[in-house]
C-alpha cells in the first residue's frame, strides 16, 4: 500500500480561465522556467480552438481532450522467480492526469513546421475527437495491458 504524500505542491489556478488543470498543463509545457512563454502559447492555442471549433469555451475542449487521452490501465514490470513480467495495473487519477498532459505535449512537440500554439491547438482538438498521436499512445498502452492480462495474478 502506498504511503500518503505529505507535502504535495498544489498549482494555483491559472489567471484567465481559473482552472487548476490548465495551470498544471502550462507548468508541464514550460521549459527552462519560461512560464510566460508557455502561458502565451496555451492562451493563443485556446484562441485558435475557439475559432476552429466554434465553441466559445475552449476549456471544455481541453477537459474533454485530457479525459480522452488518460489511460485506464498500464503495465508495470515485476520480477518473479528470475523472469520479468509486464503486469497490467489500474492507473491512479493523479497519474492519469499527468500522463495525459505529458502525452498531449509530447505529441504537439513531435509535430514540426508550425508554431507551438498551433500544434497544441491541433493536438487538443484531435484528442477531443478521439484522434491524434496522444490517443494512439493511450491505445498502445491499453493494448499492451490487454496482451499481458494473463500475468495479472502476479499483481502486488
Amino acid at each position: 500500500m502506498r504511503r500518503k504524500v505529505k507535502n504535495r505542491n498544489i498549482a494555483q489556478p491559472d489567471l484567465v480561465y481559473n482552472s487548476q488543470k490548465l495551470s498544471k498543463f502550462i507548468n508541464c509545457l514550460m521549459w527552462s522556467g519560461k512560464k510566460n512563454a508557455a502561458r502565451k502559447a496555451v492562451y493563443q492555442a485556446f484562441e485558435i480552438i475557439k475559432e476552429k471549433t466554434g465553441n466559445p469555451n475552449p476549456l471544455e475542449v481541453f477537459d474533454l481532450a485530457i479525459k480522452n487521452v488518460g489511460p485506464l490501465l498500464e503495465v508495470r514490470t515485476k520480477r518473479v522467480g528470475g523472469a520479468n513480467y509486464q503486469i497490467p495495473k489500474e492507473v491512479r487519477p493523479e497519474r492519469r492526469l499527468t500522463l495525459s498532459m505529458r502525452w498531449i505535449i509530447a505529441a504537439a512537440r513531435a509535430k514540426k513546421g508550425l508554431s507551438m500554439d498551433k500544434r497544441i491547438a491541433d493536438e487538443l482538438i484531435l484528442a477531443s475527437k478521439n484522434e491524434g498521436a496522444a490517443i494512439k499512445k493511450r491505445d498502445d498502452t491499453h493494448k499492451m495491458a490487454e496482451a499481458n492480462k494473463a500475468f495479472a495474478h502476479f499483481a502486488w
